[in-house]
């Protein structure tokens, strides 16, 4: 059974949907019990970075992934919640995120050149070669909603870049914790594939 965390940020439902069409179980869920018993972690969200992590931390959920995580749980994080992934951002101020994975979230460069932010919309996607998390995902186009990127300490945590005006993370990885700027949920077949991958991690 796979556990969406529920912190009434993101689009839970469309996360659930989709697992629903590969065939997997999941509860949308903050319960640190009913998290403690699934196989693998979802942390999906849209939104501010302070507001999520302000939300997660008043339902004792950053505690509750810091254990998971450190037992070895897969977890992933899709958008915001990859972004909370970081160790801090700077929308709206200075944030203290999850610190999964070393590093920050800066506002793309993108308007410095003429692009609008956010950047929303379809997308290509470079992985690492030889990525499990994307295999068999070509065309690797997926879609996104952001106007803020993570910017990985290491840059080996980095395992698929984009390309807005400049590159950017679009996906990290470090041990069992993943996450993808875009949405596999909203990314149609390639985004299944992308779930399904994560579901064999």
């Amino acid at each position: 059974m796979i556990a969406i965390l529920d912190y009434g940020m993101g689009n839970r439902a469309s996360v659930q949907n989709a697992l629903r069409a590969l065939g997997e179980d999941s509860v949308i869920t903050a319960e640190p019990s009913v998290i403690a018993d699934a196989t693998h972690l979802i942390l999906p969200g849209v939104g501010a970075f302070g507001d999520g992590m302000k939300a997660i931390r008043e339902r004792s959920l950053d505690r509750v992934i810091r254990e998971e995580v450190a037992n070895g749980k897969p977890l992933l994080g899709i958008c915001l919640g990859m972004q909370l992934l970081a160790e801090k951002g700077e929308e709206g101020g200075d944030h203290t995120g999850l610190g999964l994975i070393p590093g920050a979230v800066k506002r793309l460069p993108s308007e410095r050149i003429g692009l609008r932010l956010p950047h929303v919309g379809w997308n290509d996607v470079v992985p690492n070669a030889g990525e499990s998390l994307f295999e068999g995902t070509e065309p690797n186009v997926f879609y996104f909603v952001h106007g803020y990127a993570f910017v990985p300490e290491n840059p080996a945590d980095a395992i698929a870049i984009c390309e807005y005006g400049s590159p950017f993370v679009a996906a990290v990885r470090r041990g069992s914790v993943f996450g993808t700027q875009f949405h596999p949920e909203k990314s149609q077949a390639s985004g299944l594939r992308l779930l399904k991958n994560f579901l064999q991690a």
